[in-house]
């Protein structure tokens, strides 16, 4: 973590020497908006870009009163001056600058972290003649780096979201993870009970959808079986009717990777069992199966408990990690800057 930590620095330092000239553009900008800036007032944020900061900026420099007496701007108002652009949600893109939504919509309400998944994706892109739409903006910071570079955490997830209603999931592999800013062995051990990553995939054919789920563990986490040391996945599989709209088979298995397989495995999909040169059959015990007719809440609630005090499993079919993992993160991320 501390080598993390000294890197993320590094590449700040680094990126910001490179944008002497925009730091110094901007400098001038603002102080013909009334706003004198420093270098202390620039910084480089992983997730955002280079941002400029100091008290009521975004206000100066887009000099528009708010339209509402809670302080909220008209969402039209603003676009006039300053167009949204619909593949950088959260951001209102100007010559010179890029105004934010503001912070309460960034993961754990944290100023340093990216958009939280998917509010500001759906209020940027909705539109409606009978709607009139207002946002709150982060009135103390812009992004001065106008281009369309935007940060993507598809390290932590990706893939199509759940839905109650099976038969509008799309088919295809999911991957769930801790955010990579979090491995540190305190942290993923306390609140993701040492999960590395979750994995899911979604499949068709002949009126059935077939589920898989494979929870792989840290590598601390390992048994020793018949002198050989194996690492231990949870494993989870499914079929669901789509003409009854019930699951009408449910089982659940511990699957043993050697090492390699365990190394080769755990940052690859389900896919990987297709591809012959790297097809990996895990040892596997099968642990419990229900047939019958099985209610989709039931299964949900079985799967939760099956994959033992998992967030990932609860952001997979709520959108968000419980409330206690995201107070825990943001005070961690506090920390660490």
């Amino acid at each position: 973590m501390e080598k993390y930590i000294k890197s993320m620095a590094d590449n700040a330092r680094s990126k910001l020497e490179k944008s002497k000239k925009l730091i110094e553009h901007f400098t001038q900008v603002a102080a013909s908006n009334g706003v004198m800036l420093d270098l202390d007032a620039f910084s480089y944020i992983q997730t955002i870009g280079i941002v400029a900061t100091a008290p009521g900026l975004a206000n100066k420099l887009l000099n528009i009163t708010p339209s509402e007496r809670d302080g909220l701007f008209a969402y039209s108002e603003i676009a006039q001056r300053l167009p949204p652009n619909r593949f950088l949600e959260g951001y209102f893109v100007g010559k010179d600058y890029m105004l934010m939504a503001h912070p309460c919509y960034r993961r754990c309400m944290h100023p340093m972290a990216n958009w939280a998944p998917r509010f500001v994706d759906l209020f940027w892109r909705f539109d409606s003649p009978n709607i009139k739409k207002f946002i709150a903006i982060d009135e103390d910071r812009v992004r001065i780096n106008v281009d369309r570079s935007a940060y993507r955490e598809k390290d932590t997830w990706y893939g199509a979201p759940f839905n109650e209603d099976i038969g509008k999931i799309k088919n295809g592999t999911i991957k769930l993870r801790p955010s990579l800013d979090l491995e540190s062995h305190c942290i993923i051990n306390d609140i993701f009970a040492q999960t590395y990553c979750l994995d899911i995939k979604w499949s068709e054919a002949n009126q059935i959808k077939t589920f898989q789920a494979l929870e792989i563990k840290t590598r601390d986490i390992q048994i020793i079986a018949d002198d050989q040391t194996y690492f231990p996945a949870r494993y989870l599989h499914a079929e669901f009717d789509l003409s009854t709209g019930y699951f009408r088979h449910f089982d659940g298995a511990i699957q043993f990777f050697t090492e390699e397989e365990y190394l080769r495995r755990r940052n690859s999909d389900f896919n990987i069992t297709f591809k012959n040169h790297e097809h990996i059959k895990a040892r596997s015990k099968k642990v419990f199966k229900l047939n019958g007719s099985l209610n989709v809440d039931s299964w949900v609630e079985f799967c939760c408990h099956f994959f033992t005090a998992n967030p990932l499993t609860f952001e997979y079919f709520t959108g968000a990690y419980p409330e206690y993992v995201t107070d825990t993160v943001a005070k961690v991320r506090a920390r660490l800057l």
